[in-house]
């Protein structure tokens, strides 16, 4: 953080007018060194802040970008509100030049081109193999959005063909608001999209990426992209704009999008009252366009206003845990003015959760998830999922918008519990008591089986959950170890700890190093050292050695083969320094599961080879209250208490499996060698375990389906028994998959051969 004289300084040039001839006009600046935006990542000497009384700004210039991304990359951004800079609110907001590129560049340049009053411009030019990719940020006085531009020229022989280009915006923390007709495409064409922008926003503050180029988008709206090709010698440009504004109101968004396409419009305004005839004091307003939640509007005392372009809309109205109004239809023309009141909003009601176990009582940390009833589009109006306290356990005092209900409600993550549906009727101003018993059915620790999510984010980079509500969420998925692995961050791991000793449950403290080439978790680490590396400019080798140097035991390639996977871009010829063979396990992962059998098959190949690299898993959770912890999990064996050191000691030796929901006790342990005579016959045998049922094992030998049993009926507990002969030394794998389709995967069983007697 700069000095205070610094800040100072900052704001002073920032929000303080300019007298002009007797009129005020505000001035638009740029400082170079540590930014003064809160919880800015721009901290170096060489980085660049620009600010006008609208919003603050931060480029890197020495600053290290996350995720290997190179610098120039805007990495600060935030709102300007009374004259104060608020917090940063992006991990970064940058041009990518195809989807999620391995970013081979050499050289990085950022000039100031234009430092104000009236206007400031800043000029990144970097390059991406043969092409340079030139991008202005331009920011001007009294603005509320900073306009980019971006140029790719292609330098290079080839034709770059079917490039996802475009900007991203990546916020550090709120909610998302997709494109408009696709917000829930996690990645494809945009066709349907009814406006070429995404939003991210809380109650205080809202960002908005318009990108008109759009034609296709990626991680869930998050990277706006166009497809294109580029000939030797062409060049291609694009515009965008960021918008920030000091409240979750879209109605700013909208009238830009207005302006920006000079779209014929009109105004529709009205009130909000409650039950009791008053006045809602902060009604939200939703618009829906073709049936599809298009934006919002936030109103003050009761009134509401927002244009639109011209078109057919419906609209209903709600505030925070206050129930929903019926949609109402307006048709807007050019130029028109309507009004829509809306009437009889409730007010909360309030429930308290009881769960507890069905046999002794104990209390059980639970997950509760509205499966019907009201669910809110603005989701600070409300959540739709919840996890029981840390203290007491088992309870959740919840306000919520009155209605019918259904409410899931489970403890074990589906693994070693079922859940139960809670029919329940919320009504407004009352209190109620909702006791749940829940009963377990499958005890894998009772046979010293333990469960952890080795893939798990708290709230740092773009992840959003506080260390409080990670640990609730793997409570509330009984996992046994509590585990993070924030990008690049080791801040979470001592509130974790603290966590972890209250609650007397074991946790790994992990950290992600993120490079633009690949993604390793590295644990359990010492607490207390430092990262001491920038992950965007090192080699494997260096990574690696980071990883040791922090006390970490386990290397773990994770999602090694999406597009910027480690194993992806070793094929490519992108990882620095090659093939580093240092690591100890592969994650099969939940986010990416399209990859989960061809992750698998790569490890049949070095085990052919012989090498004992073995399985890990985990979900790469960001947000709990929209992805499930824990659905996807390394289980281990261990002998004796539970401890971190040999949980994690049994992952290395390979006594684990990944599941996403069927257990298995293993006669012969996974990663032991079993010897036996030559052209001898021996067994391999399994019982199995699935709330859902089990339907069938496959036994893998030496990269080879070997033996198939498919289970009559789906049985929750039975076997699986195979009779092998010993033709040569190799190893064996079990697959199952329950009756809903979900797997677990082992790791092997090696075997080797005496002579024949």
């Amino acid at each position: 953080m700069p000095s205070t004289p610094l800040v100072l300084r900052l704001l002073a040039v920032a929000i303080v007018a300019i007298a002009v001839g007797g009129t005020a006009t505000a001035a638009v600046t740029v400082l170079t060194g540590p930014t003064a935006i809160p919880l800015g990542e721009a901290r170096a000497a060489g980085d660049i802040t620009v600010v006008n009384e609208k919003l603050a700004f931060a480029i890197a210039v020495q600053s290290a970008v996350p995720y290997g991304v190179p610098r120039g990359a805007l990495i600060d951004l935030a709102p300007v509100s009374s004259g104060v800079i608020q917090r940063d609110r992006v991990v970064y907001a940058d041009f990518i030049p195809n989807d999620w590129s391995a970013w081979p560049n050499r050289c990085q340049k950022v000039d100031i081109l234009e430092r104000g009053p009236e206007r400031a411009v800043i000029r990144s030019v970097r390059d991406w193999g043969a092409v340079t990719i030139t991008t202005t940020y331009t920011l001007e006085s009294g603005a509320d959005h900073i306009v980019l531009r971006t140029t790719m020229s292609n330098g290079g022989q080839d034709t770059l063909a079917n490039l996802l280009s475009g900007f991203t915006l990546w916020p550090n923390s709120g909610f998302r608001f997709g494109v408009p007709g696709v917000a829930g495409l996690e990645h494809g064409p945009a066709a349907g999209a009814l406006a070429d922008r995404t939003v991210a926003y809380d109650a205080d503050w809202m960002i908005a990426l318009h990108a008109p180029y759009l034609t296709h988008l990626a991680h869930a709206s998050l990277d706006l992209y166009q497809l294109h090709s580029l000939a030797p010698g062409a060049s291609r440009s694009f515009e965008g704009w960021l918008q920030v504004g000091t409240s979750g109101d879209l109605a700013p968004v909208v009238a830009a999008e207005i302006a920006r396409q000079q779209l014929p419009a009109g105004l529709v305004r009205g009130k909000v009252s409650g039950r009791d005839g008053h006045a809602i004091e902060q009604p939200v307003v939703v618009v829906e366009k073709s049936g599809q939640p298009y934006a919002w509007v936030l109103g003050t005392n009761g009134s509401y206003a927002i244009r639109l372009p011209a078109g057919e809309y419906t609209l209903y109205a709600t505030a925070r845990n206050h129930s929903q109004t019926p949609t109402v239809a307006v048709a807007l023309a050019a130029g028109s003015e309507q009004r829509r009141d809306f009437q009889g909003l409730e007010a909360p009601g309030h429930v308290r959760f009881d769960v507890r176990d069905t046999g002794d009582g104990h209390a059980l940390d639970a997950r509760i998830t509205i499966t019907k009833g009201q669910q809110p589009l603005v989701e600070f109006l409300g959540r739709k999922t919840f996890f029981t306290e840390l203290e007491p356990r088992g309870r959740l005092d919840l306000e919520i918008a009155p209605g019918p209900y259904e409410f899931e409600v489970s403890t074990g993550g589906g693994f070693t519990s079922p859940a139960k549906t809670l029919p329940l009727q919320v009504e407004s101003g009352r209190k109620r008591t909702a006791r749940v018993a829940l009963r377990g059915v499958f005890d894998p620790a009772a046979r010293g089986w333990y469960g952890a999510d080795l893939h798990h984010h708290a709230d740092q980079a773009e992840a959003v959950t506080p260390p409080a509500d990670l640990a609730r969420a793997q409570l509330a998925a009984g996992l046994d170890l509590l585990f993070v692995s924030d990008h690049d961050s080791l801040v979470n791991l001592p509130p974790l700890q603290r966590i972890a000793q209250q609650r007397r449950i074991p946790f790994i403290p992990g950290v992600e190093l993120s490079p633009s080439w690949g993604h390793f978790n590295a644990y359990p680490l010492d607490l207390g050292k430092s990262l001491a590396i920038d992950t965007g400019t090192a080699t494997v080798d260096a990574i690696f050695a980071e990883a040791r140097r922090l006390g970490a035991t386990v290397v773990q390639v994770n999602h090694p083969l999406i597009a910027y996977g480690y194993f992806t871009s070793l094929a490519a010829g992108q990882v620095p320094g090659g093939f580093n063979p240092a690591f100890d396990l592969v994650e099969i992962n939940a986010t990416e599961s399209a990859t989960d059998e061809a992750v698998f098959e790569r490890m049949w190949q070095f085990w052919n080879e012989g090498h004992r690299y073995y399985l890990s898993a985990g979900t790469d959770t960001h947000d709990v209250w929209n992805l499930r912890s824990g659905r996807l999990r390394a289980y281990a064996h261990v002998s004796g208490a539970l401890t971190t050191a040999g949980y994690v000691s049994a992952l290395r030796a390979g006594h684990a499996y990944v599941s996403y929901g069927p257990l298995i006790y293993p006669a012969v342990e996974f990663g032991e060698t079993l010897t036996v005579p030559a052209g001898s016959e021996f067994h391999l045998a399994f019982e199995l375990e699935s709330l859902a049922g089990s339907r069938s094992a496959e036994l893998i030998g030496n990269g080879k389906s070997v033996a198939h049993q498919i289970f009559d009926h789906d049985p929750q507990r039975t076997h699986a028994d195979f009779t092998l002969r010993a033709e040569r030394a190799g190893w064996y794998a079990l697959v199952v998959e329950d009756a809903q389709g979900r797997k677990a995967y082992t790791d092997p069983i090696w075997v080797e051969m005496t002579p024949k007697r």
